[in-house]
């Protein structure tokens, strides 16, 4: 017989969120991994708080939310406390019971630099990664690096002469409204002469030729080639040599922090750098690098330590690991995609 919508709500629901939880969901092995790297950061986040006061937003709540604004791309934090409202997945993974009042959007902004201070988020990183290690599902040998631009949010209006800029600290802003017009005709701007005053560490620069400079930062980051898992990650001052700089820097953090020295590292040719293929010599890591077209004369008078390096990675490119670290470098690219 045909059925009728029930008109009148029960005052009580009596269930268990648990079981409402697909067994088999991705985010139940997740959230085992993450809740554990965090009980081993119970210290670091007694150091981050005061003995006394008002208790607040619990931050294992919102490392765990911006985990859960990352794995389903929402928009913002004001967007994630509209969702942590009706969505019961969401809380669950938050340990949120269906009574439970949800926080404001603000407690974000009012954390970040609190989190910033004490390293609480490079931490979590580390933690996981730790994990990771432990339980077989990374490689301890090849690895790759790469690198990326990410667009600053800033407006090339904001772009002002540094001394003007200087200037201007002690008067009053200028007027025009938010989004005064701005003539730059016959003005070259460059990171020497201008700098943003909405993101002063954004710099001008651009992708390759034909491309127009942005306001950028550079993203680097270190992965395994088993499964393209995530090891270090920096973000720097985006110049010509950031990429090169922030691999070696990642190279000392991974050896540091997880006793991790590769055997080889994959890279692209804008890691072909005499210099830095040395250094990664000195740690007796066999350079997997794309090397650029062109002749190299080892022999030559102005050659150098770094010429003899790329010679001689050039000479490795035709065995099948050199060709294997090449095709396994592919998987950082979708870290990159995840994040853009």
């Amino acid at each position: 017989m045909r059925g009728t919508p029930e008109r009148q709500s029960p005052i009580f629901h009596t269930f268990n969120v648990e079981d409402l939880i697909e067994p088999d969901h991705p985010l139940r092995a997740i959230k085992r991994m993450v809740d554990r790297a965090l009980s081993d950061m119970s210290r670091t986040f007694n150091a981050a708080y005061s003995d006394v006061g008002r208790p607040g937003v619990p931050p294992e709540t919102l490392l765990k939310a911006l985990l859960l604004q990352c794995l389903y791309t929402v928009r913002s934090e004001r967007e994630l406390c509209r969702r942590l409202k009706t969505d019961l997945l969401f809380r669950w993974f938050l340990d949120l019971q269906p009574s439970d009042e949800v926080f404001d959007h603000a407690v974000f902004s009012h954390n970040r630099e609190r989190l910033a201070e004490h390293g609480i988020t490079p931490k979590f990183f580390d933690t996981v990664v730790k994990q990771a290690l432990a339980l077989g599902l990374t490689s301890d040998e090849h690895f790759t690096v790469d690198g990326t631009l990410i667009q600053s949010h800033a407006s090339l209006k904001s772009l002002k002469r540094i001394e003007r800029e200087e200037r201007r600290k002690d008067d009053d802003p200028p007027s025009g409204g938010r989004n005064a017009s701005v003539d730059f005709k016959g003005e070259k701007r460059a990171n020497a002469t201008h700098r943003s005053t909405t993101d002063p560490e954004a710099k001008l620069y651009k992708k390759g030729d034909g491309v127009g400079a942005f306001l950028c930062h550079s993203a680097h980051a270190l992965s395994e080639n088993r499964h393209g898992l995530i090891v270090a990650v920096r973000v720097e001052e985006a110049n010509g040599t950031a990429e090169r700089v922030s691999a070696l820097r990642m190279l000392d953090h991974a050896e540091r922090r997880h006793g991790v020295r590769p055997w080889t590292l994959g890279a692209d040719k804008g890691y072909d750098a005499g210099p830095f293929l040395v250094e990664l010599e000195k740690r007796w890591i066999e350079p997997h690098i794309a090397i650029k077209s062109g002749r190299i004369d080892p022999m030559s008078e102005r050659s150098d330590q770094g010429t003899w390096a790329r010679w001689f990675v050039r000479q490795e490119q035709r065995k099948a690991g050199f060709r294997t670290s090449q095709r396994r470098r592919k998987l950082v690219e979708e870290f990159f995609g995840w994040v853009k």
